[in-house]
């Protein structure tokens, strides 16, 4: 059974918990303010487990973040327990890729039936989560408290963009197929688990502020301001990334001497 009040001390939601559109907006929010994007135990090489037991035990009680998986689960699970209608769906990554690139389903979000619209929730994309749900109606433009999303429906699809810089960039590409547990954890284990993973071969973090994005790309640490700026500086050891992961991203870097061996080869 899931710990909610352990999960809202987490987030630090203190709101209502009836299953209306202001709560979900609220704890996405909330969510991506408090728990980071991370990759820290595919990149040391130890299995991401996605039951709801670990992922309480990591992303709530340890201080951990994650990836899509397990930040899109968990959210989901929270959902359930509050009384919301929710899917589990399964996303093609496009981001900076070629529009007729193919790729594999690796990437998870929520659809949530409420009050007869559907509305799309994501807490685990990473550098461009949206910080809100987007309702699932073709080329609308959808602000939320940072960039301004639409959705687009293409070749019996869907295809999630993002307003940057004054463009429009594809995010993901779904389709409305239902994915269950074993669905999940079959997708989890090429993400986790195969030699040519992203996950495996660099570390990726980011989180959200209410003004800005953090983004950690193996020695590569970016802010993302809302009006535009960016700042970027490198780091040079495994010590200035635990230092960053610890102090920016609010992730308590587990003690671990195959972690420690991963940092300093992304540097060396």
């Amino acid at each position: 059974m899931l710990d909610l009040d352990a999960y809202f001390r987490r987030i630090a939601y203190h709101g209502e918990r009836a299953p209306t559109l202001p709560t979900l907006r609220a704890l996405q929010a909330q969510h991506l303010l408090a728990i980071a994007f991370e990759n820290l135990d595919a990149l040391a090489g130890r299995v991401v487990r996605l039951d709801a037991e670990s992922l309480q035990r990591k992303l709530v009680g340890a201080g951990r973040g994650g990836y899509c998986f397990e930040h899109n689960l968990l959210f989901m699970h929270v959902l359930r327990e509050l009384g919301f209608t929710v899917t589990a769906l399964a996303a093609r990554v496009v981001w900076e890729r070629p529009a007729d690139t193919l790729r594999a389903r690796t990437h998870m979000l929520v659809l949530v039936d409420l009050g007869g619209e559907r509305y799309l929730c994501d807490v685990g994309l990473g550098g461009l989560t949206p910080t809100g749900p987007l309702r699932l109606v073709p080329g609308a433009e959808q602000a939320t408290p940072h960039e301004t999303f639409r959705v687009l429906e293409e070749a019996r699809e869907f295809v999630v963009q993002a307003r940057v810089r004054g463009e429009w960039k594809p995010l993901y590409r779904f389709d409305l197929q239902a994915q269950q547990q074993v669905d999940i954890e079959v997708l989890n284990f090429y993400v986790a688990e195969h030699v040519d993973s992203p996950m495996r071969g660099r570390l990726i973090a980011a989180r959200v502020a209410p003004d800005r994005r953090f983004a950690l790309r193996n020695g590569t640490f970016t802010v993302y301001h809302l009006d535009g700026r960016q700042e970027q500086r490198e780091l040079a050891t495994a010590d200035e990334l635990r230092d960053v992961l610890g102090k920016t991203f609010g992730i308590t870097v587990p003690v671990d001497a195959g972690l420690d061996a991963a940092l300093r080869a992304l540097l060396a």
